[in-house]
């Protein structure tokens, strides 16, 4: 067996607080076990902990992994472990950023980033050279960290055990990670240097007072006390501001932010002769320490993105922070010597603050842990939902994030990552980014990919500038113009050069992942195609007023009216911004009569027919859809069986609204119900329910060739319904149930739509008759409606004979007073009809 390689300088390490927990931490570790390590800032462990695990015999000669949450933590930690074993980064201790590197063959202590750690367990998941991996600042819950975590657990548990998994936390929510790793918790003090925590005596009104009142605080901290300053601001809108209204003051005023350039970080973090004041985002919260801070102004905020489920889309927010952040950065103040931390809040208000932030596994865009998992599951087979996470993702965001990488092509129906998806993960970007990436087939193409990517995963170099006319600044959204900035070819006078310089180094980085041997321009001319393969969802078209659009993937945006762009028909706009509205920060123009081939790829051509409610005829437009979007429109010819099929639709939900039912169908229909309740129940129905549900077979065989709804509703139906019985059938119903009934003075028809069959006529009609007829062999009776004269009703009867001896007398009273030219016998069943009255000849 080998044993592990070890520096002759161990031996002069310091001794910090952490020290002590030392002894605890190797016996756990050493007994095969894992280790959750909670130690207060200041404490040692980002340090100390890495140095002293390289003399573990259960090392041997593997590395150890030190995961920190941000690159400027990663340089940070290596370069102060480097410093106390007296070499340079890149021998004994190495790390990697995104952005550089330093790590050689002596490499045995290599500190990475999250995102790093994730991407090495996708391509090498065995880590077979690496004997542990620390997770410092495991209470940032960072998506990265949360996943890279489950991954390195679920390796551990299948196919390496004696693999060392140590959690640290600066805080004591990093106990939650005890049940997680099964492992054991170890507790170190902190260095016990007072700090003064004091409080502003107001709340601020609005954020947008915080610089100058950060400004102020610090003007009069600086005057009163000693030692440098680090105050936190939620942005670096806020930075730049603050420092401006710092102009003037006796000190060096430093930024401090994760885009800033390597070595402008480093002039914050470095010992200087003059009195610093460090301005920073939460960057500096933890696993830095900023040499000579005595002073903390802590503004109480901090910008996150945070996933909008109704527009699917991540927007930075500014937030209050939680009260174990405010500890966090307080610590800051006493690392090296009594501090005072002051908050630009007042104690009620810190009172009312929430305990902890909300994970990001909680708040964030998905698409990139769903296609990491998934991307696990085809190496190690493990289901994303048995991966062992702290908290399970919310399940909307989650649906959402499969859906959008069904789109863009990284998932399969079913969820499995495809060829393509595997492809994404590999080049360790933002899945859209990565998808775009994948698209670029010539050199060019992928040279522009790589800027395209290294670009949106920047900030924008061009900054707003005043136009009159305006309430806010303006700038323009053509992404092709910061094209032309990256290469060089233009001068922009609000661009940001450290930005450039971060887009440049970040576009050759992802250059060399596509295989480009040699650095290569980007062509602005095929940017919008490129963008269309990672954005389908964003592609956005003109709707109404100049600068509106709609989303392919749902939803609106606006553009400026002002902007060059606002006129375009069809953009592809793959940064946004929500606010009270979706705004396009980015875009680039589309060409509607050619689309790029992997945007034609995800569109849908289908012929679409319609009945045209005021002719009743049926029209057809062929519509090229790229979803919610109608790209094109156009008329066509329609199918023949389309237009059956939908004029049939159209009859089958509204049977009685859509044909001409006579009232010889009615009482065709009514006639052959109550056949079929009392003389054959197996007649063919004709309720609209059964009529409906045979339109083929009764209705469509008659069809040919219409194309307008006036033209069925002129097809005789009743004939059509009387085919649908064989002449035996019709001859007993005629015979049975006749549509009319010989009288001893008419032969008035039967209504079969009453609840009775009913025969109504004037009461001289039923003179002689002493019985009332029954029909259906004998099984229904008639009911008869007796009118008068003048055809009104009154009186109704189901037995005549009985109405002539109680019924008839009152109404010969009153018929003989009203009707006094006609007969009203006294005993109308002995009576004759009236003969029937001759019109006389003009």
């Amino acid at each position: 067996m080998t044993g592990p390689v070890l520096p002759a300088n161990l031996i002069s390490l310091p001794v910090l607080p952490v020290s002590a927990a030392l002894p605890e931490l190797q016996d756990v570790l050493a007994s095969g076990r894992n280790a959750v390590l909670v130690a207060p800032p200041g404490a040692g462990k980002t340090t100390l902990v890495p140095l002293h695990l390289l003399q573990a015999p259960w090392r041997e000669d593997g590395r150890l992994l030190v995961v920190e949450p941000r690159r400027v933590a990663v340089r940070g930690a290596a370069h102060r472990m480097a410093s106390l074993l007296g070499e340079e980064t890149g021998r004994t201790i190495g790390y990697r950023t995104r952005t550089d590197s330093a790590v050689s063959a002596a490499t045995r202590i290599e500190v990475v980033t999250e995102g790093l750690l994730l991407r090495r367990l996708l391509t090498d998941p065995l880590l077979d050279n690496v004997a542990a991996i620390l997770f410092d600042e495991v209470h940032e819950r960072s998506l990265d960290l949360d996943t890279a975590l489950a991954f390195a657990l679920d390796l551990q548990r299948t196919l390496r055990p004696e693999l060392r998994l140590v959690a640290m936390s600066a805080t004591t929510d990093g106990r939650a990670f005890t049940t997680l790793l099964d492992g054991a918790l170890v507790e170190s003090e902190g260095r016990a240097f007072p700090l003064d925590i004091r409080h502003a005596k107001r709340d601020l009104t609005a954020l947008r007072e915080l610089p100058d009142v950060m400004a102020k605080n610090i003007r009069g901290l600086m005057a009163e006390e000693e030692g440098d300053l680090l105050a936190f601001l939620p942005g670096v809108a806020e930075i730049r501001r603050c420092a401006a209204a710092l102009a003037g003051l006796d000190a060096l005023i430093l930024p401090l932010y994760g885009e800033l350039d390597t070595r402008e970080q480093d002039l914050a973090l470095k010992p200087s002769d003059r009195r610093k004041v460090v301005l920073a985002t939460s960057i500096a919260e933890t696993s830095l320490t900023v040499p000579g801070v005595r002073l903390v102004v802590d503004g109480g905020f901090r910008r996150e993105p945070r996933l909008d489920v109704g527009s699917g889309l991540s927007r930075l927010e500014t937030l209050r922070i939680s009260r174990a952040t405010a500890t966090q950065r307080a610590g800051r103040a006493g690392r090296e010597a009594p501090g005072i931390a002051l908050r630009l809040w007042t104690e009620a208000t810190g009172r009312a603050m929430i305990q902890h932030d909300l994970p990001e596994i909680l708040s964030s865009d998905l698409a990139g842990h769903c296609l990491d998992a998934a991307s696990w599951q085809e190496i190690m087979g493990t289901a994303p939902d048995a991966l062992p996470l702290l908290d399970a993702p919310p399940t909307g965001a989650k649906q959402a994030a499969i859906a959008l990488l069904q789109t863009l092509g990284g998932l399969d129906k079913a969820g499995r990552v495809t060829p393509l998806g595997a492809a994404m993960a590999r080049l360790g970007a933002q899945p859209r980014l990565a998808a775009m990436m994948c698209a670029a087939r010539t050199p060019i193409e992928k040279a522009t990919a790589a800027a395209l990517a290294a670009l949106l995963e920047e900030r924008d170099p061009l900054r707003p500038r005043p136009v009159p006319g305006q309430r806010a600044p303006v700038t323009p959204a053509d992404i092709q113009s910061r094209l032309a900035l990256i290469e060089g070819a233009e001068h922009h006078p609000t661009a940001d050069r450290a930005s450039l310089a971060r887009i440049r180094q970040s576009s050759q980085r992802y250059q060399r992942r596509l295989g480009l041997s040699q650095r290569l321009p980007p062509d602005p001319h095929c940017a919008a195609a490129l963008l269309a393969a990672g954005f389908p969802d964003r592609v956005a078209m003109a709707a109404g007023e100049t600068g509106r659009y709609r989303l392919a993937g749902g939803g609106s945006a606006r553009l400026s009216a002002i902007d060059p762009l606002a006129r375009e028909k069809l953009l592809v706009a793959p940064s946004l911004h929500t606010r009270t509205a979706t705004e396009i920060c980015l875009a680039a123009p589309l060409d509607l009569d050619s689309l790029p081939p992997t945007l034609l790829a995800r569109t849908e051509e289908q012929v679409e027919t319609a009945l045209d409610t005021a002719t009743g005829g049926v029209i057809a437009r062929r519509r090229l859809r790229l979803g919610t979007l109608v790209l094109r429109d156009r008329s066509a010819p329609a199918d023949p069986e389309e237009i059956q099929s939908l004029l049939l639709s159209r009859i089958r939900a509204d049977l009685s609204g859509s044909l001409d039912w006579s009232e010889a169908c009615q009482q065709f229909r009514a006639r052959l119900a109550l056949a079929r309740l009392h003389l054959d129940e197996t007649l063919p129905a004709a309720d609209d329910e059964t009529l409906a549900a045979t339109l083929e077979e009764w209705l469509l065989p008659y069809m040919d060739g219409m194309t307008r709804l006036s033209q069925i509703q002129a097809l005789d139906l009743l004939s059509l319904l009387r085919q649908r019985l064989d002449y035996a059938q019709l001859r007993r119903l005629d015979q049975e149930l006749p549509t009319t009934l010989g009288l001893p003075g008419a032969s008035p028809s039967i209504d079969y739509r009453e609840a009775v069959p009913t025969i109504s006529a004037r009461a001289q009609a039923f003179y002689g008759l002493k019985e009332t007829p029954r029909i259906a062999n004998g099984k229904v009776k008639l009911q008869f409606a007796l009118l008068s004269p003048a055809g009104r009703p009154q009186a109704i009867t189901a037995d005549i004979a009985a109405f002539w001896q109680t019924g008839w007398p009152d109404m010969r009273r009153d018929m003989r007073g009203r009707y006094p030219r006609h007969d009203w016998p006294e005993n109308p069943a002995l009576a004759s009809p009236p003969p029937p009255r001759r019109r006389p000849d003009r």
